[in-house]
């Protein structure tokens, strides 16, 4: 006997979250701020209590993997470096602003300006370096995406080196901060996070980058770079390129010689990391590591989920 086959209509058996919340008014009685006739998913106030954190912390951590994962994003490179390196042609306004100062050679504002001026070749490489990633990531299956911390400086030249290239989109990780509200221009709309928990944005930093580079940088900086040192080098993520941005910086900032000698570190903890001054230089160094010389596809070797 044939059985008669019937495909029936996908239906919800209950109404979405979203239909619920849309349809629930309260009646007057019970409409007050002091009311807890609320959703418990819409209600701002409970879920903000200090109770609530381990929620707070899971959405913070599903928000940001979920959207990626719906456009594609499987690997990144992280641009790390300070908020406060200025593009050029603004270092260069600031001098000229403190030399018309009449004050002279000596001047304090002058010398931090020229500081500023030296400092802002980094902008530029950091752009230079997000255009090549994104550039040649477009012959990639999946594409590479630069990832920064959302902000100015580095970050921002990152994500406008990504908007330079036609079709370019990058990821920002921005977080709350009192002298730091707002994301740079420059992030692909749909891919600017906001976060409160630094611990959840470094995981983020992490969980899809194929490299990191590590600009020149303040104490953010150093807590990006150290917390993947150290997971790397205590073998609790994979290893993968680590590019530090300026030999003479990170040389006299941090004495890696020190650390062996003293016997803080191996010798060969040394080789995690290494040196580039140009971003032609982390590029090839990146392709090096990947072998990616035309078409490929980052399933392999370095680029295994963390």
């Amino acid at each position: 006997m044939n059985k008669k086959r019937r495909k029936f209509a996908a239906v919800r058996n209950f109404p979405s979250a979203q239909e619920e919340a849309a349809a629930v008014t309260p009646p007057s009685l019970y409409g007050g701020p002091e009311s807890a006739y609320r959703l418990a998913f819409t209600d701002t106030e409970f879920l903000l209590r200090e109770e609530l954190r381990p929620v707070r912390m899971q959405l913070e951590l599903l928000k940001p993997e979920m959207v990626q994962r719906e456009h594609g994003i499987e690997s990144t490179v992280v641009i790390f470096g300070s908020a406060r390196i200025l593009p050029p042609d603004v270092a260069q306004q600031m001098l000229e602003a403190a030399q018309r100062s009449g004050e002279g050679p000596d001047n304090t504002a002058i010398r931090r300006a020229e500081m500023h001026v030296a400092m802002s070749r980094y902008y530029d490489e950091a752009r230079t370096l997000a255009e090549l990633i994104t550039r040649a990531s477009q012959q990639f299956d999946p594409p590479v995406y630069v990832v920064t911390g959302g902000g100015p400086g580095i970050m921002e030249a990152g994500n406008r080196g990504a908007l330079d290239v036609k079709g370019g989109k990058s990821v920002g990780l921005n977080i709350v901060l009192p002298h730091e509200q707002e994301p740079n221009p420059y992030i692909t709309p749909e891919l600017c996070f906001q976060f409160h928990y630094f611990g959840l944005r470094k995981m983020h930093f992490l969980m899809r980058s194929i490299a990191l580079v590590c600009f020149p940088g303040g104490f953010g900086t150093l807590d990006e770079f150290f917390e993947v040192l150290t997971l790397m080098q205590t073998g609790k993520c994979r290893r993968r390129p680590i590019l530090l941005f300026g030999r003479d910086f990170w040389a006299r900032l941090i004495n890696f010689d020190l650390l062996v000698e003293t016997g803080m570190i191996s010798p060969q903890d040394v080789n995690l990391f290494e040196f580039v001054e140009t971003a032609e230089e982390a590029w090839a160094a990146i392709q090096h590591a990947y072998q990616l010389d035309g078409p490929v596809s980052l399933t392999g070797s370095f680029a295994e989920d963390v």
